[in-house]
């Protein structure tokens, strides 16, 4: 049995892909320091798979303590999810971004390196497009200058990995995620943003339980039919799915090249309202919401073109928008 360290395994995706690794026959041991996330999340895996992960709370930033976890752990494979990960707050606190998201990669790699691991697949994200001039996006869209801090830890991210991996004996996959949402169909784990969300669906979820008082949608006026921005929602059971195909691909030295990297989506961009029209329907909840202005950071359009990761990972979505906001709303519902 391969044992597999998922790093932020109690996060949103995290949890969700130790689920789909534990299901498909993979030991999984999870670091997390639990800044945002929650430690109740970790007997709900095992609620969901009756296997309990093991589980180190430790900070991938202290240097000595990842030196030390790799000393006193075999491990086959790694999925790299620790980050910090809101555009807006990486406009507002670069430096806690920089630090978190790039010092931890790296000395996650100097410890595969140093232990002879090969296998790493890395959390990636869209961002590193900034905004595309052509729609849906490729893997072959050029990466241009990242539109906020987050994007750029992305670009950096990826940077180092290349580099690293012609360097070394390092195998990589770098998923590039458009917007995760939904819940686990058995509702024990989905996204649990700590204080006020960054993100579209956890706000939408809580203004509809009445935990926010309003919704506010950032801008009318982008060039899209509505004038609201489009992105690509993807049910994270699905992203989480992609994960174990690009693992399996590494394990069984599948890869075309040393660092290679897919785009994760469904291939459809939905606009900000229609994404709460479709809310609505499907949950029979009204939303009370404003629009404001825009806010810095956000691109106007980003869909995907996924036939790279269907072709050679033989992977591609299967669950539709309107189960992903109805799993949302079901989660919601038992947070409260």
């Amino acid at each position: 049995m391969k044992k597999i360290l998922v790093t932020g395994g109690l996060g949103f995706i995290g949890s969700h892909t130790v689920v789909e690794l534990q299901e498909a026959g993979f030991e999984v041991v999870i670091i997390d320091n639990l800044l945002n996330s929650k430690i109740e999340v970790l007997d709900n895996i095992e609620k969901i798979t009756s296997q309990k992960p093991e589980f180190f709370n430790l900070d991938l930033r202290n240097k000595k303590d990842v030196n030390h976890f790799f000393n006193t752990n075999l491990i086959d494979g790694i999925i790299h999810f620790a980050a910090s990960k809101a555009v807006g707050e990486s406009v507002e606190k670069p430096l806690e971004y920089y630090e978190n998201n790039i010092n931890s990669l790296v000395y996650l790699l100097q410890e595969m390196r140093d232990h002879n691991i090969s296998n790493f697949i890395f959390s990636s994200s869209c961002t590193v497009y900034g905004q595309a001039s052509e729609l849906p996006i490729t893997e072959n869209s050029p990466v241009k200058p990242a539109e906020s801090p987050y994007g750029n830890t992305k670009q950096i991210g990826e940077e180092i990995i290349k580099d690293t991996c012609k360097a070394d004996h390092l195998n990589a996959i770098a998923l590039r995620y458009f917007n995760p949402i939904g819940a686990h169909e058995s509702i024990k784990i989905g996204e649990l943003p700590l204080g006020v969300p960054q993100n579209l669906i956890p706000y939408i979820t809580q203004t509809a339980a009445g935990i926010r008082k309003q919704l506010s949608v950032f801008g009318n006026d982008y060039n899209t039919p509505d004038g609201t921005a489009i992105r690509d929602y993807i049910h994270v059971v699905d992203l989480a799915k992609a994960h174990i195909a690009a693992l399996q691909r590494l394990l069984d030295k599948k890869n075309n090249q040393k660092f290679e990297y897919f785009n994760v989506g469904t291939g459809k961009g939905s606009s900000v309202l229609e994404i709460i029209h479709a809310f609505e329907n499907v949950t029979q909840q009204e939303l009370n919401y404003q629009i404001v202005g825009r806010r810095e950071g956000d691109v106007t359009a980003a869909y995907a073109d996924t036939t790279k990761a269907q072709s050679e990972l033989n992977w591609k979505t299967e669950k539709t928008l309107d189960e992903a906001l109805k799993s949302a709303w079901e989660w919601q519902k038992r947070q409260s």
